[in-house]
């Protein structure tokens, strides 16, 4: 009996990995990161913060894989704790912007008329101005730190989830299953977000994967110009940066980081591709 059990088990697993490379790809390569950021005291061989004069601008041994800093500090162990923070930044802000767009969305493309004609507008006046020259901008204001790049995020990113499910409203208002549930009386609450939602959010839910990749490289880049996280906090756009002025000298500085931004972004990729093939969304 318990053959019989586990056979269809296995054998959906095998066509699943068969089928959806992309989705183990990018699942594992995420797994992978959230082991090391839940697991940092633990996995990093060294303080990330740690300075060591003696050691300072060594290149990768067995001591240190990816070797040290200008401060002596282990590039491994930086890059390991700067997982922490670059996880928080993808998700945060992927988050509110999600909920925000998503509200905005629902509400602009279920009441149409001039409710939508004014959010619109609003999109069209954020479309206006450059991402990232706009997203710099607003953290000049509210000054340097990872909160003001999350208001930043939430203030300009939310305008394509908003249109993604405004255009899914204006069909989905008109279906069948609406005009019933609006003949029995249902409220516009419950029909915006019990009856609507939940059919229009497919796409959404894809390009937040793909969204998550464009934050990350904006807080990268952000940190990059010194307007997000501080040092001597480890992140991989802060330790870009520092290792920017030894590229010819001490190349690993800036590599290993470097590299874990490549990587994790593609880690999203693939499991954004693999979402939209199970969800059939094509972006």
């Amino acid at each position: 009996m318990s053959a019989i059990v586990s056979s269809p088990a296995s054998f959906s697993w095998r066509k699943l990995i068969g089928k959806r490379p992309a989705l183990c790809v990018g699942a594992g390569i995420l797994l992978v990161f959230l082991i090391l950021a839940i697991g940092a005291p633990l996995i990093a061989p060294y303080d990330p913060i740690f300075q060591n004069a003696d050691v300072r601008l060594q290149a990768p041994s067995l001591l240190h894989p990816f070797g040290t800093d200008n401060f002596g500090r282990d590039i491994l162990s930086r890059v390991i704790w700067g997982t922490r923070i670059d996880l928080q930044i993808a998700i945060i802000g992927v988050v509110f912007p999600f909920i925000i767009g998503t509200t905005v969305g629902t509400i602009a493309g279920f009441f149409g008329g001039i409710v939508d004609a004014l959010f619109m507008r609003l999109v069209d006046i954020i479309l206006a101005f450059p991402f990232l020259v706009l997203m710099l901008s607003i953290i000049a204001i509210l000054g340097p730190g990872l909160s003001s790049f999350y208001i930043a995020m939430a203030l300009v990113g939310w305008v394509s989830y908003a249109r993604l499910i405004r255009a899914q409203m204006l069909v989905l208002k008109k279906s069948d299953y609406a005009v019933a549930a609006v003949s029995l009386g249902f409220s516009r609450f419950r029909i915006m977000f019990r009856h609507l939602l939940p059919n229009a959010i497919a796409g959404s839910i894809v390009f937040s994967m793909s969204d998550a990749v464009l934050v990350l490289l904006s807080g990268a880049a952000v940190s990059y110009l010194g307007l997000g996280v501080q040092p001597p906090i480890a992140e991989w756009g802060v330790m870009v940066a520092e290792g920017q002025s030894f590229i010819t000298t001490a190349w690993w500085i800036t590599l290993f980081p470097g590299l874990s931004i490549v990587v994790f972004a593609f880690g999203f990729s693939m499991l954004g591709d693999a979402l939209g093939e199970i969800l059939g969304v094509h972006e």
